[in-house]
């Protein structure tokens, strides 16, 4: 069942965090922009309407009503807009499902949580700021896993070779991995879709 806190014919919001412009469109730090395009590709959605500094488009994904959001105002921003979307259809931060990278995380591993901190990610420190809450379910892809040395420069740095090779798997992964959190809930889509690396679909502690 659907979460529980939500109505059937409450829309979920969808927001994919990025940076708008060519020169971060292929970079790790726009993996959230690029889960929202999948799932706007897979389910005839068009984000392409401007509202509330982000783009948008309405639809359906698993027959619940939807909205899909990219926010224009640059990753470190994103509070703002995220907060005047869910205004705008009087939404709870529970309708919302925030998808960003996460240098924590090792490439390919996913991680859905229903609530949580930042972990010092400034694109969700600021949604969390927006809408006064981090108790909101997100999805998070990890990038690195390591420690690097510059991370401002590692995440808008282009994909590497052997990323590109499996970005299109880990973008349909993480697509499907919305589409269950909306059709099942959050608690059913951890222990379907929360993985270590490729191929290891085990649940995360």
């Amino acid at each position: 069942m659907p979460d529980s806190a939500i109505g059937a014919d409450s829309p979920r919001l969808v927001v994919g965090l990025g940076n708008p412009g060519r020169r971060y469109e292929n970079t790790p730090h726009n993996l959230g922009f690029m889960v929202v395009d999948v799932l706007a590709r897979r389910y005839g959605i068009r984000v392409a309407r401007r509202e509330c500094s982000a783009l948008v488009g309405s639809g359906r994904i698993e027959e619940r009503p939807v909205v899909l959001a990219k926010p224009q105002t640059y990753m470190n921003a994103s509070g703002g807009s995220v907060r005047a979307l869910l205004a705008s259809r009087g939404l709870v931060p529970q309708s919302l499902i925030l998808v960003y990278d996460d240098l924590d995380l090792p490439w390919t591993a996913v991680r859905i949580r229903a609530r949580g901190s930042a972990g010092g990610h400034h694109g969700v420190e600021s949604v969390s700021a927006g809408i006064g809450s981090t108790d909101f379910p997100r999805l998070r892809l990890g990038i690195a896993g390591y420690r690097v040395g510059d991370g401002a420069e590692f995440v808008l740095a282009p994909f590497k070779r052997a990323q590109k090779k499996e970005l299109d798997e880990v973008l349909d992964y993480a697509s499907a991995a919305v589409a269950s959190i909306i059709s099942a809930g959050v608690e059913k889509a951890m222990t379907m879709f929360n993985r270590r690396a490729s191929g290891d679909t085990a649940e995360e502690e």
